[in-house]
């Protein structure tokens, strides 16, 4: 079992930054793809950022075209932790943001795809 914990959420001003934390624990993420989706008030759950790595190398990224160049997502294998960077804040990014683990090295953009997921974290964007 893998717990996800996320953090870093809060109220931004449009063009601001914000950056978001997923810990895990329970066993490590070393061969687990991991997500960032987001939910709208009132919409379905949508992809965001997914990143996977091998032998400790990450060797692949993949945004949603609307945070592309924006969002950047990293991961820090000493803390067992992914981040989301988030900059050029714009109100239609409000929405609560979750991480996401799946039990396999090849991220995908379903909702259904992942295994675990975090309680989620508010982020807000004023105008």
């Amino acid at each position: 079992q893998v717990q996800l914990v996320e953090s870093g959420g809060g109220l931004v001003q449009a063009g601001g930054s914000l950056r978001l934390s997923c810990a895990a624990s329970g066993r490590s993420f070393s061969n687990y793809a991991v997500g960032w989706f987001r939910q709208p008030p009132g919409k379905e759950r949508e992809f965001v950022a997914a990143v996977a790595w091998s032998g400790g190398i990450t060797f692949y990224t993949d945004y949603t075209d609307s945070v592309r160049g924006r969002f950047t997502i990293s991961r820090d294998n000493a803390k067992n932790t992914v981040y989301l960077q988030m900059n050029s804040l714009k109100p239609e990014d409000t929405a609560v943001y979750y991480c996401a683990a799946r039990r396999q090295s090849r991220p995908r953009v379903g909702v259904d795809d992942y295994d675990y997921w975090g309680q989620g974290t508010q982020v807000t964007v004023s105008s």
